[in-house]
């Protein structure tokens, strides 16, 4: 297969956050069929939902990968596995959470992965790094992404620094 571009949002709000994170990039990075081409700011996000817990940092990443969607998928869920996530409570709180967000210019909709992420467009933690990266982003067959940021406008995220300099 030949290397395609799909987009990952990353988040955490357990424990040290940051260190999740690299963590998580690290882990996808060291895929021999997977090649990290951009990483977005780190942001502080509120959660979704009506769950107490802390804010997340959150970060899209984009990369280049001979991965099917599926393999993609199996390989977020071992990133999730390897750092402990528990699944206990819809949108509550996780060390780490790895979503695909696009994949190539393609449309999935299966039962176990919908791509683009069906959610994306009504998230400001994934459409302000998203567009930070690729502020070309568009959504396969429906255009820019970028008017949507107007949609989330009220969510509050706030860059905070950057994973590959740890000035946050």
């Amino acid at each position: 297969m030949t290397m395609v571009v799909a987009y990952l949002s990353l988040g955490s709000n357990m424990g040290d956050r940051l260190a999740r994170l690299r963590e998580a990039v690290d882990m996808i990075e060291e895929s021999h069929s997977v090649r990290l081409k951009r990483l977005s700011s780190v942001y502080e996000t509120e959660p979704i939902g009506n769950v107490e817990q802390a804010d997340f940092y959150n970060i899209v990443i984009e990369i280049e990968t001979k991965l099917s969607p599926k393999e993609l998928l199996c390989l977020a869920h071992e990133v999730e596995i390897s750092l402990k996530r528990k699944r206990e409570v819809p949108w509550g709180p996780r060390t780490i959470d790895v979503d695909i967000l696009l994949y190539d210019e393609l449309t999935i909709d299966e039962d176990d992965l919908k791509v683009p992420h069906p959610e994306m467009l009504n998230r400001a933690f994934v459409l302000i790094p998203l567009v930070e990266i690729e502020p070309d982003a568009a959504l396969p067959g429906d255009g820019p992404i970028r008017p949507y940021l107007d949609k989330v406008a009220g969510q509050r995220v706030k860059k905070i620094g950057s994973l590959n300099s740890g000035a946050v």
